[in-house]
């Protein structure tokens, strides 16, 4: 039997974790309550562990050739097989919880999750790899919308806004191991634009979803956003000039720290407008 730390570690723990948190917080400002609040956020997470465990099972030839020593089936502290069946179990137990919220509400679920298996089972080595990130975040919003009281359609700019910050999180998730991607012959639209040209980009995707998610909203800005949109360009300033020092990692920090501000708007504005 695998040992279950190293089972967790192959999920992708903490973009697992921060997904389901943020969508349960999406969830309950839109009027999720008791149980069904519960069975959003079992839906998501078992969702996202599938996505992962498919991620680490198909690229395990590839994590071996380039020595991820932070792969559990790498290191052999899992099975490659035991990643798989894992996947295999996580996956139709999302689609199971996501009709929890209704078909149509399920619907935008299961098609969030089709796109994001689609990724790991290909389309991650495309120049259409951004593509199941921007119809996944876009479509998430949709599933924890539609399955509130009242079955009410998303916003316009809510689905917008998911689906430009998930696009950006593909650049900005791409860049630490654009080389190692390279030497296994993945040649998604990031590996294709270079990795300068990738940071350029999701540093301009987060700041457009800080905008959308500013200005999206009907009615005057929103004390958050008079603070949140100044700061997010403020802080890809100063990450751009302390990237040219050699080694650097304060540009992707920084993309990072834009995603959170983002992140935190999402909760706060869709608290306001939903």
């Amino acid at each position: 039997m695998p040992r279950l730390p190293a089972l967790v570690r192959a999920c992708h723990p903490l973009p697992a974790l921060a997904v389901t948190a943020v969508s349960t917080a999406v969830a309950a400002t839109a009027g999720r309550t008791g149980w069904g609040l519960v069975g959003v956020a079992a839906a998501v997470l078992t969702g996202q562990l599938s996505v992962g465990w498919l991620n680490d099972a198909l690229d395990a030839r590839r994590d071996a050739a380039v020595d991820r020593r932070d792969k559990p089936v790498v290191t052999g502290e899992v099975s490659r097989r035991s990643v798989a069946v894992a996947a295999g179990i996580a996956a139709p137990l999302a689609v199971v919880l996501s009709l929890l919220a209704g078909p149509l509400a399920a619907a935008a679920h299961v098609v969030a999750l089709i796109s994001a298996w689609a990724y790991d089972l290909g389309l991650k080595g495309t120049a259409f790899s951004v593509a199941p990130y921007a119809v996944s975040f876009g479509l998430l919003p949709a599933y924890l919308v539609i399955g509130t009281p009242g079955h009410p359609w998303p916003p316009a700019w809510l689905v917008a806004a998911g689906a430009v910050l998930g696009s950006a999180a593909h650049f900005a998730n791409v860049l630490p191991d654009i080389d190692d991607d390279l030497a296994t012959g993945v040649r998604g639209l990031p590996h294709r634009l270079g990795a300068r040209a990738s940071a350029v980009l999701a540093a301009a995707l987060v700041l457009l979803a800080s905008v959308v998610l500013v200005l999206g909203p009907a009615g005057p800005v929103s004390p958050a956003g008079l603070v949140a949109l100044p700061l997010s360009v403020a802080v890809l300033v100063v990450g751009g000039l302390r990237a040219r020092r050699p080694g650097s990692r304060a540009a992707f920090n920084a993309l990072l720290l834009v995603a959170v501000i983002d992140v935190v708007l999402l909760v706060v504005t869709g608290a306001a407008a939903l």
